[in-house]
């Protein structure tokens, strides 16, 4: 009884050894629903990346497109509770607990999802301390300090609500997103 005992709890350690890498999935936190379309330039590792983007928002699901400039799809990204998945264009799938951690594991950047999904419409996320927001004389929100992502607004035209363009820097990217369409509540 002794020697199964041995054995039961010895096979439990090494599967929870095993298992104590890896993540459990993320739920897609919850934002505005909406639908996105721009483009993005990403300067990581002295390299560059420049994408059209499509991303879709909805309640626990996000869907976003990475496309070449003839409309070829580059990577088509989704999450949701059961977390992330990245097609490439060779229909390799990979997978992790989170958008970010996907886009920087297959593409050596992180893509801060999380927070985009605010900053986009020109607010900060829940949480974000108050001491880390800058606002111009309009009260529209022109810098913002989120972890460890610093984001600049830029905004089209002096009664813009929605920035046009967001500056965002972290500690592995630099990132800009224009965005061209903007709609909340998307389908």
């Amino acid at each position: 009884m002794t020697v199964m005992f041995r054995c039961c709890a010895a096979l439990c350690a090494a599967l929870l050894f095993a298992c104590a890498g890896i993540a459990p999935p993320r739920a897609v936190e919850t934002g505005p629903a909406f639908e996105l379309a721009g483009r993005i330039v990403v300067r990581y590792q002295e390299r560059g990346f420049s994408s059209s983007l499509r991303w879709k928002q909805a309640t626990g699901r996000a869907e976003i497109w990475l496309t070449a400039p003839l409309g070829q799809t580059i990577a088509y990204l989704e999450a949701d509770g059961n977390g992330a998945t990245l097609t490439a264009s060779d229909q390799r799938q990979y997978r992790a607990s989170s958008i970010e951690s996907l886009t920087k594991s297959a593409f050596g950047w992180r893509f801060p999802v999380d927070g985009l999904r605010y900053w986009v419409f020109g607010e900060a996320a829940a949480g974000a301390p108050a001491a880390a927001i800058e606002r111009d004389g309009a009260r529209r929100l022109v810098r913002l300090q989120d972890g460890d992502w610093q984001i600049a607004f830029i905004y089209s035209a002096p009664d813009a609500t929605r920035p046009s363009r967001l500056d965002i820097v972290g500690n592995d990217a630099e990132i800009r997103l224009a965005v061209d369409s903007l709609s909340r509540d998307a389908p």
